[in-house]
């Protein structure tokens, strides 16, 4: 009797002991709530990079705010099919000071046309009023789960499969009568606004379309809704009850899958209802995040930045697959408010985009990052079109705002059809190369594509007097707005970068290649263009003769030294002096006119100066300023404490992603080719730790700092080859542990290591 209480107790014991090992590596930072939020934009976010949901309450009800990363009105830009969409038209313009034209031809359309524009799924919503009030929400950041527990005892779970287009939700000891009802957006009503702008949102009635229908049928809604031009989207939600339990699940199918015979959403929902359990489905789910959270991890001091970084890597999860579409500016949380998303939720790559993918790269998510690569790969002609049609050149560059499938939509076309778009995405295939060291891709995708960059850059550049290669028109974003004066007959620093950055990359790589003959031409090419403009202190400027003096939230004049690493603080005094001074008048003129995504890449400028302090102080303003509860950002100062003069609410992603960029960026940076450990770490981080991030040349490093002295370093080698990094330990002397039989080389600063392929070192303070 005693051994089979005691087995009896051992069992228990297992019950309580066993869920907390599958959460052991993702500490508890969970999103809880006492209540349900009551706007979509402080919603819990459920996701898969191709479908995605909002949990929050609406009235009296339960809302799931549905939606998908293809669902686009694809309707074109009739203005951009006219003689006038020319650059050298535009030149000549500016030329004649004659603006007013350009902005009625190209900037106007895009605040006036409701599309093309990313569009809204439907919702599904719960009739609560009867379970009383809520006692807790919770997301588990652990498996993506969201559980909502009411004072009646009644609870719900749901979550996004992550590897499975569905989304499933069960009640528990809920009546028969309590049913989903299925929602669709108001494409057409009475009334409204018709007149919104692209920032706040136009009403979705300006899209024209007939109204969808919802189908009911036993235990199952099905609501289908045409688009423009044939676009179909389909949404559809089936339940059953089982001892008590409401058990749903919902998807949405897209004319735009491609995927020839595929299901619509209503057959689809029967199908896996019949032939899929709630809890086989979740465990499926939860490993897919086992390994999500497996590819890396930290562990700060600073509980505020630590909790808002894991909470950035759960949103990368959540929105980024290497088989959906990239992450737009609200990936697959597009508003819910009976409007079409800020900006029309399309892809800005004048910074959005890009700054959305930093942290995949040290983070050890590349197998997500594939998806931003995978699109814009897929859509190269049209790119090259783009360019022929609008640049008149051979080669190529990628429209700044551009719809699902790559088209330009135009706004301020210094930007949206500015001419060193192209490069900026050209750093992303760089850097899928030297975190890889994929040779195939290299060959195939990433020479490639900067080679097509550089070609366009040869034939669009004119020779000034001297016989230096300039841009005939230039543009820094986002200065002076879309006005006149945004044109620079200079070429800025911001398109400077980008060039030089360009031709520097694409002869590195043609040398990797072994063609030594084209790298030595696009050097030659380099060493045409002028050195960066810097204002009378030494520090950066927009354009010779035009330095920076008043608080802008655009950066765009700093992109040589990050994120590109034309200048850097490891190059000697020269750049030291130059970031140094650039960093003092940023701080001088101050964060007036900043928003969210600005602390954030200042976060990361700090980080690249070894500035611990001023680092973990300004991501923790980010963090703690310009985020909801439920961590998105935001883009204004919400809670007034003097942080910036920006106080309006579009929600936009690439703030967040940059955040986690910066922490990373404080723990290891690797691009000088040197790996250093806790390279801007605060003093008064004694202990901090990381796992597997991952650094330039294909390493997964592993550290751990206790009392101020870094105790372990841990390095895996995926492709071998010769790793260089910044003796962590100092003066003091450690051992070392290696699966091969090889040795480590040191300067006295400096430990180089030759690596064998999949081989490991474990170094270790004595």
């Amino acid at each position: 009797m005693k051994k089979f209480k005691l087995i009896v107790f051992l069992l228990l014991v297992l019950q309580v002991v066993t869920p907390l090992k599958a959460e052991s590596s993702v500490p508890n930072y969970n999103l809880k709530f006492p209540r349900l939020a009551s706007t979509w934009d402080e919603a819990i976010p459920l996701g898969n990079g191709m479908i995605g949901a909002l949990v929050w309450q609406k009235g009296n009800n339960l809302r799931f705010s549905l939606d998908r990363a293809d669902l686009w009105d694809l309707r074109p830009m009739e203005n951009l099919s006219k003689p006038e969409f020319s650059f050298k038209w535009v030149q000549q313009q500016v030329k004649n000071n004659n603006y007013k034209i350009v902005q009625n031809m190209f900037d106007a359309p895009y605040d006036q046309s409701p599309a093309p524009s990313k569009i809204p799924g439907a919702a599904l919503e719960f009739d609560t009023k009867s379970l009383g009030d809520v006692v807790q929400i919770k997301l588990s950041l652990n498996n993506a789960l969201c559980e909502t527990l009411w004072k009646s005892g009644i609870s719900m779970q749901t979550y996004v499969h992550a590897s499975q287009q569905s989304g499933w939700f069960r009640f528990k000891q809920v009546s028969k009568d309590f049913v989903p009802i299925l929602i669709p957006p108001l494409y057409k009503k009475e009334g409204g606004s018709t007149s919104d702008s692209p920032v706040t949102g136009q009403d979705l009635q300006r899209l024209g379309y007939v109204q969808g229908k919802v189908v009911k049928a036993p235990n199952k809604l099905v609501y289908t809704q045409k688009g423009w031009n044939g676009f179909e989207y389909e949404v559809a939600v089936a339940w059953k009850y089982s001892e008590g339990s409401l058990i749903g699940v919902w998807t949405i199918t897209s004319s735009f899958s491609g995927k020839a015979g595929q299901k619509t959403a209503g057959i689809l929902v029967s199908e896996l209802l019949e032939n899929t359990k709630f809890d086989s489905a979740l465990q499926s789910h939860s490993e897919w995040w086992k390994d999500f959270w497996g590819k890396s991890s930290i562990s700060l001091p600073d509980t505020v930045l630590e909790k808002q970084w894991y909470l950035e890597q759960y949103k990368f999860g959540s929105a980024a697959r290497s088989d959906a579409p990239p992450i737009s500016l609200q990936a697959v949380w597009t508003a819910d408010n009976g409007k079409l998303p800020p900006w029309k939720g399309d892809f800005h790559h004048d910074l959005n985009t890009q700054l959305s993918y930093w942290p995949a790269y040290s983070a050890n998510h590349l197998d997500l990052e594939e998806g931003f690569l995978n699109w814009l790969w897929k859509y190269r002609e049209t790119f090259k079109k783009y360019t022929k049609t609008y640049f008149g050149t051979s080669g190529m560059n990628v429209p700044g705002v551009s719809t699902l499938t790559g088209e330009p939509m135009g706004g301020w076309i210094q930007y949206s059809f500015g001419p060193t778009v192209g490069c900026w995405l050209a750093q992303h295939f760089y850097l899928h190369w030297v975190y890889t060291k994929d040779e195939k891709f290299l060959r195939e995708k990433a020479y490639p594509w900067l080679m097509d960059v550089a070609i366009f850059l040869n034939e669009i550049s004119v020779k000034d007097e001297k016989g230096m290669r300039k841009l005939p028109i230039s543009s820094s974003p986002e200065i002076n707005d879309n006005s006149i004066k945004a044109w620079f007959s200079q070429t800025t620093n911001f398109d400077l970068a980008f060039i030089r950055w360009t031709y520097q990359k694409t002869s590195e790589l043609a040398k990797e290649l072994g063609k030594t003959e084209e790298s030595e031409k696009w050097k030659s090419i380099l060493n045409e263009w002028p050195s960066f403009a810097l204002d009378s202190a030494g520090g950066f400027a927009f354009a010779p003769g035009y330095p920076y003096t008043v608080s802008h939230r655009h950066f765009s004049h700093l992109v040589g030294w990050h994120p590109l690493g034309l200048t850097d603080w490891s190059k000697g005094e020269k750049d030291r002096q130059i970031i140094k001074s650039t960093l003092e008048k940023l701080e001088k003129i101050g964060p007036d006119w900043w928003c969210g995504y600005s602390y954030s890449w200042l976060g990361n400028l700090y980080a690249r100066a070894f500035m611990g302090e001023k680092a973990a102080e300004t991501l923790r303003i980010f963090s703690e300023n310009f985020c909801l509860p439920n961590s998105f950002h935001v883009n204004g100062e919400q809670y007034n404490k003097g942080y910036s003069k920006m106080k309006y609410r579009p929600f936009t992603l690439e703030g967040n992603f940059a955040f986690a960029s910066g922490v990373q960026d404080m723990l290891i940076q690797s691009h000088t080719g040197i790996t250093i450990i806790f390279p801007a770490v605060p003093g008064s981080w004694k202990d901090v730790a990381f796992s597997t991030l991952r650094t330039e040349g294909a390493f997964l490093v592993s550290a751990q700092q206790k009392g101020g002295e870094v105790l372990k370093v841990k390095i895996v080698s995926e492709k071998g080859g010769i790793y260089k990094m910044k003796n962590p330990f100092g003066k003091q002397s450690y051992t070392k542990k290696m699966s091969w039989n090889g040795s480590v080389k040191t300067d006295g600063v400096v430990l180089a290591i030759d690596f064998p392929q999949n081989g490991v070192i474990e170094l270790s303070a004595k």
